[in-house]
């Protein structure tokens, strides 16, 4: 344990494969509780509520991270650049005129918005609170997960981020939506592994839409150099109850799920490797 996240398993990694879950953070610190302008439970609609428990169930030997803190204190999926002048002192007003569509609809580094509740804030953070949370929070995440690609890489000769996440139910046939940024952050044949495990599960997957991943994807895949990345977004209502709220009946298939990818690409990863080393 470290900080506000946890980092579980072997250093190095005992596995190509490393887990990263940076939004089911369930930790509100009391400094975020005094700033609400709306109740609690318009915060939780922002968590990635309990996926954390399911790539616990599903995790083997893979080393992971989790983050604690609740993505409403900071969304380690958005860069630091992310800065919300509606809310953030320390950004200039005119900033936003290059805002990301994220950050406009007010999903930035620190969230000003969460589903039906409106603006969350009843007051603006100075420069010195955002800039506290991106050094005590974001930072050591992020240098953390690239420590253990790294770590992963040269072990293994490759490394493979998957980066877990939970969606609301989409379409009904819709259960996992894979992200690679368009192609970018990883090579197809770890997708294609991922497609066909879920397919192999019963599932229905669909690539890039609506999520193709979010700065984590950006910021660590590097496939040229052996580190790849795939966001993977399961439906909550895989594992949660029927109010999307606490741990369902269907828990364990869901971690069955994810357990059957994650086998899929560490498969996928080492055989790559065993083919460069015949070669």
């Amino acid at each position: 344990m470290d900080g506000s996240f946890d980092l579980i398993g072997a250093t190095p990694p005992a596995s190509p494969v490393i887990l990263s879950v940076p939004h089911a953070g369930r930790d509100y610190p009391a400094a975020l509780d005094a700033a609400r302008r709306v109740p609690a439970s318009a915060l939780m609609i922002l968590e990635d509520r309990y996926v954390d428990a399911v790539a616990q169930g599903a995790r083997g030997v893979e080393t992971m991270i989790v983050q604690r803190r609740a993505r409403a204190w900071i969304d380690l999926n958005r860069g630091e650049d992310e800065r919300d002048a509606r809310i953030d002192e320390g950004v200039r007003p005119t900033a936003q005129a290059q805002a990301s569509v994220k950050l406009r609809s007010g999903l930035g580094l620190i969230p000003r918005r969460g589903g039906p509740a409106g603006d969350l804030w009843q007051r603006r953070f100075t420069a010195f609170e955002v800039e506290a949370r991106i050094i005590a929070d974001h930072r050591p995440y992020h240098a953390a997960l690239a420590d253990a690609l790294i770590a992963a890489r040269a072990r293994f000769g490759v490394a493979v981020l998957l980066d877990v996440h939970s969606m609301p139910p989409l379409d009904g046939r819709t259960r996992v939506v894979l992200g690679d940024r368009f192609g970018k952050s990883a090579s197809p044949r770890f997708v294609a592994r991922l497609v066909s495990a879920t397919a192999e599960m019963g599932m229905g997957c669909a690539l890039n839409a609506p999520y193709a991943g979010g700065h984590i994807l950006t910021r660590h895949a590097a496939p040229a150099a052996g580190i790849h990345a795939v966001q993977i977004e399961l439906d909550r209502s895989l594992y949660l109850d029927s109010a999307l709220d606490r741990p369902g009946q269907g828990m364990d298939d869901c971690v069955a799920l994810l357990r059957h990818m994650i086998a899929a690409v560490e498969d996928e990863a080492l055989a790559g490797g065993r083919t460069l080393a015949a070669e």
